[in-house]
Order: structure tokens, then sequence, then C-alpha cells
């Protein structure tokens, strides 16, 4: 056999008559190149069948792709287009293989806001694709902003073994403490989700306290110290957007050792007053562009960053450092810009 067969592209796609679209399925996903599918996969937990959109570059004979799995905001599905779409772009533009599940769909369900069913839905969309694409198991990534950033962190803490790297974009840590912070803020569209997820306001009672906590990242992140983690979180959130930027800081101390952790003092005290938040004039990173980082803290392989900007995700930031790592090395802190991904502002900060 001559050496050119070795390279001769595989369908990728022909598996998709295994997992067929339902009658209820849209056709297409609007707003998404015409190649992105749409695709149902078993969920061992409840026997069910949960949608995903799914793409997979064309590889030759022994090829593998990085396999990114993007996950939808608050409000959204599966479907959710905007800015996510700039994740499926990233897997065209790069040949890797992309993931947008629905995990539940938006977060106002007992089965959805980082319920057991919502991780049970992640672990087997990534075990699907494992089965069904050349994913290169060493380079399976997470991303996500604002709900999806709240998912990131849950999955960095209760699937730690699978991920390369996590991006998490102005996540919600504690819903509880979330749940406070809309209903004085005005923002009942939100507290309401969260009664109807957890069965009450959180501080009604010993079982709706349980299930916000649950729920809630902080429970989880101190399993993820051998996940690449890097929290992102703009400075004006929580005024000019939905999630104080301190959910961040504490996620970031969550996942650290007691030694450490920023003092809680000062979270309080930065969201209070964000000049008062330390600023290193030393600070870079080409990858933020027009929005720099003003305050960084590293411990081992967790990273918050806090900088300039609102409840958005910069994504040439967060899938440059992504691309950047792989399972079982040290974390690149300060990758190349290895690709580049044109968005405008209603890309980043797209359906919260």
């Amino acid at each position: 056999m001559q050496r050119f067969l070795l390279k001769t592209a595989l369908p990728a796609l022909a598996f998709l008559d295994a997992s067929p679209i339902r009658a209820d399925d849209p056709a297409t996903a609007a707003g998404y190149p015409a190649d992105v599918k749409i695709v149902r996969y078993p969920v061992p937990e409840d026997g069910s069948e949960q949608p995903t959109l799914f793409w997979s570059p064309r590889l030759g004979l022994g090829q593998t792709a990085p396999l990114l799995v993007a996950l939808h905001t608050w409000s959204g599905n599966y479907l959710q287009a905007g800015g996510e779409v700039k994740y499926a772009e990233w897997c065209q533009q790069n040949g890797w293989i992309f993931l947008h599940p629905d995990f539940r769909g938006p977060n106002r369900t007992p089965a959805a806001l980082g319920s057991d069913l919502m991780i049970a839905d992640i672990r087997a969309a990534v075990a699907w694709a494992k089965e069904n694409a050349p994913v290169d198991e060493s380079r399976i990534y997470a991303i996500g902003v604002s709900g999806g950033g709240h998912a990131t962190q849950l999955l960095a803490g209760r699937m730690p073994g699978v991920w390369a790297g996590i991006s998490s974009w102005c996540g919600i840590a504690d819903i509880a403490a979330w749940h406070a912070e809309t209903t004085a803020a005005g923002r009942l569209n939100y507290a309401g989700h969260i009664v109807g997820a957890i069965g009450g306001e959180p501080d009604a009672s010993e079982t709706t306290m349980a299930e916000a906590a649950h729920r809630s990242p902080l429970t989880w992140l101190e399993n993820a110290d051998s996940v690449p983690l890097d929290l992102n979180h703009g400075i004006t959130d929580g005024r000019s957007g939905s999630v104080p930027f301190t959910h961040s800081l504490r996620a970031f101390n969550a996942a650290v050792p007691e030694p450490a952790r920023i003092p809680e003092a000062s979270i309080t005290a930065w969201y209070a007053d964000p000049s008062s938040l330390p600023r290193d004039p030393t600070l870079r990173d080409a990858l933020y562009g027009t929005h720099p980082p003003l305050f960084r803290k590293v411990h081992g392989n967790t990273r918050v960053t806090i900088f300039e900007g609102g409840h958005e995700i910069l994504h040439e930031a967060a899938l440059n450092w992504l691309a950047a790592q792989r399972k079982g090395a040290p974390v690149v802190w300060s990758p190349p810009k290895t690709a580049s991904l044109e968005s405008t502002a209603a890309d980043r900060e797209s359906g919260k």
C-alpha cells in the first residue's frame, strides 16, 4: 500500500444515522454553518436521549482532534446562537470537534441548573463524541460564559479527570448568594428561575439550602486542583451586568488551598469600591486585546483574572489559552496567539 493512502479522509459524519434527529427537532441550527449537525445521544442515568450541536473535521487514518465542549448560557439551550457560534467557527477554522449540548436547557427547572442529570448529560455527550469522532483525549476542553461559566466550574469539580483545560467566564459560583444578589438588584427573573429549579427560596428550608449548595460550584471546586482552570470576570459585572465579579474570586478560593486564598475582607472591599482593586502596572496579556487584565492571581493549576470589561467573554483569549493546554502537562499560562477569531461586542455579551 502506498503511503498516500494513509491520509484518505474518513467519512466523519457517516455515523449520524445511528443518532437520528427526532421529528420535533429543527432541521438545522439557525445562525450556525449548515454543516453543524443536530444529533441526539443516550444518557444512561435516565434512559433519555438529549440533543447537541455537533461538528467534526474530516481527518486521515489515525489522526485525532481536540474536542471543545461549549456550554450555553443561563437562559439558553443547545440552539443558542450569537456568541456561541464563535465556538463553532473556531472549531471549523482550527480542525477541532465541536459539541454544544443542551444539558436540560434553561436554568429554571429541577432537571437543569447544576443538577446531577445536567452533569450526567455532559458526561454522556463526551462519551458519545469519543465513540463517534476521532477525539484526542489529551485535548478535551470546556468553555462557557455566565450560566455556561457556572456549568464549567461545576465540571471542573465534578468531572476533573476529563479535562485538559476549562475556560470559565463570569460564572455563578454560589447559587444562594446569586439569588440574594439578583433579588436585591431587582433581577427577579433570575431569582425566579432559581426558585423553580430548587423548589423554593434558598433560605426557605434545609432542603432548598442543600439543593442550592449541591448546584453551586463552591461545593465542588476543592476537587479541581488537577484541572487547568482559568477563571475570568469583568470588573463592571454585577453593576453593568448580572453576576458580581466576586463569584470568580470566591471560585478561585474554593479551588486552591487556604494559604493561597484571597482574603474574604479584600473581596468584599474590592466589590464595594472597584477602584480599590490592586492593579499590577506590569501585568500584560496581549490575548485580552482592548480588555486588559487588571488583577490576576495564580496558584497551581488555577488562575483568576479580573479584566477591564463587564459580563462578557473574550473569545480569542479563552480559546488561544485552551489551545495551549494538554492533559497531564504543566499549565501554559502565557501562550502565544495561535489563531485569530473576530467577534463583536454583541458576540461577547451574547444572551445571558
